[in-house]
């Protein structure tokens, strides 16, 4: 494909965060004495902020209100997000080239806006973006395709004119299923769904250093 448009997930795509991302739910739950088990984490892993801190209510009879939850677990990422967490190798350079090239990209991420543009600005990368949406905005995870129905709206695409850069089954198989271009990004923290992940997807990078 000959990429015009691009929307980018964030996490495990562009930078290296799952590791804290996957172990956020577990460590705020068992900091209040709770045990989740392996299926109640499963089940966080595709939900927004907001999602994920009504089950926190629901599951576990944490108190509310959500954006009480939600603000306490941004505490913990904005830490991360300002000061630790690296880009993954090579991506500097990708972004650089389509950059040369004319392309326009955005971020199309289930992080909260404010943490990933902090993230994005830290490690210089910002600027080659159009715009950074997340799916808090649109209200809406990315089971559903709202997030990049909007991206490429904002950008003046059509899905089919545009990839969709992602590392995660659930989310490169509703974009695929919307029309759009995916390209699959290996993560350790999904690599059960690789297998999956790359039959399902356009096509795939194995490592950014060598995508150009």
């Amino acid at each position: 494909m000959d990429k015009r448009f691009c929307i980018f997930d964030m996490d495990g795509t562009l930078v290296d965060s799952m590791p804290i991302w996957k172990s956020l739910g577990k460590d705020y739950l068992e900091a209040r004495g709770h045990h989740p088990t392996q299926a109640q984490l499963a089940a966080m892993g595709p939900m927004t902020m907001l999602e994920g801190a009504a089950f926190l209510m629901d599951t576990f009879g944490i108190e509310g209100p959500p954006e009480r939850i939600i603000g306490e677990m941004h505490e913990v990422m904005d830490e991360h997000y300002r000061t630790d967490i690296p880009l993954k190798p090579g991506i500097r350079d990708y972004l650089e080239e389509l950059s040369k090239r004319g392309v326009r990209m955005c971020v199309a991420t289930a992080t909260a806006e404010p943490l990933a543009r902090a993230c994005l600005e830290r490690l210089g990368v910002a600027g080659y973006f159009d715009f950074i949406l997340s799916c808090e905005t649109v209200g809406k995870g990315k089971t559903q395709p709202d997030v990049y129905l909007e991206a490429a709206r904002r950008m003046g695409s059509t899905p089919a004119e545009t990839a969709v850069f992602e590392d995660a089954l659930y989310a490169a198989r509703t974009a695929k299923e919307a029309g759009f271009y995916t390209v699959g990004i290996p993560e350790e923290a999904y690599a059960q769904d690789w297998p999956a992940l790359s039959a399902l997807a356009d096509e795939t990078i194995l490592d950014w250093r060598k995508a150009l």
